[in-house]
Parts: structure tokens; C-alpha cells; sequence
């Protein structure tokens, strides 16, 4: 299964033409998506207008929604962060190492615009598309 990022729904809801979201259009309604909790608190929060945080929140909840953070999530999450800063790696975002971690343990593919999530394909084996 494929989770979506908020970087890549973000841009999509802005009208952002780029490879993710060209992606994400092409795979609505031919392919079972993803998303979870944490995103959309972050997609959700960034709207001004409550009729498009209503259309947002509609087209979100018609997908499958994940409860993405639980005490095994969690516990993994704080190890993999670890690991990556002991390669030198920092992440700037906490919940950026929560969503890889996520889909690492249930075996997801990650569609993403965010730099951030580089080293966690690299270092921690997150799927990406």
C-alpha cells in the first residue's frame, strides 16, 4: 500500500504540478492509498478557509486512515532517530521519523516532496515511489 505524504498532498490541494503529485493523480481511483492521523493534522492545519479544509478533510477521509503512532511506533521511531544521528544524520522533523517508521514496520511504499525523508531510504530501507 502506498501512504501519502502531506508534502505531496499539500502541493496537490495547491494545484503544484510536480512528479509526486502528477503521481497521486494518476493513482486516485485505480490504486487503495494510505494516509494516517499525523497527516492529516498536517494537511488539515494549513488551510485558511473552512470550506477547503471541508473539501480537503472530505477527499483525506475517503481513503483508508491509519492510527499511525502507538507505543511500538513510538519506541521504534526514538531507535531509528538515534541511529541516524549517530551517522551523522539529523532530522528536522520528529514526525517525518514517525511516518518513515510507520511505513517501514507495515511494510508500506512512501510517496513524499520532502527531502527529509532521503536518509531513512538510504539508512533505515524506507520504500519510496
Amino acid at each position: 500500500m502506498i501512504l501519502v505524504d502531506s508534502s505531496v498532498w499539500i502541493d496537490f490541494f495547491n494545484g503544484r504540478e510536480s512528479r509526486e503529485t502528477d503521481l497521486l493523480a494518476f493513482l486516485l481511483g485505480r490504486r487503495v492509498l494510505l494516509t494516517g492521523d499525523l497527516i492529516l493534522v498536517e494537511v488539515l492545519q494549513g488551510f485558511r478557509r473552512d470550506r477547503e479544509v471541508e473539501t480537503a478533510r472530505q477527499a483525506l477521509l475517503a481513503l483508508p486512515c491509519a492510527d499511525m503512532v502507538g507505543e511500538v511506533v513510538a519506541l521504534d521511531s526514538a531507535r531509528n532517530d538515534r541511529s541516524l544521528r549517530r551517522k551523522g544524520v539529523t532530522v528536522r522533523k520528529t514526525i517525518d521519523v514517525i511516518i518513515a517508521t510507520f511505513c517501514i514496520r507495515n511494510g508500506h511504499v512512501l510517496l513524499h516532496a520532502d527531502r527529509d525523508f532521503e536518509p531513512m531510504t538510504d539508512h533505515l530501507g524506507l520504500r519510496t515511489a
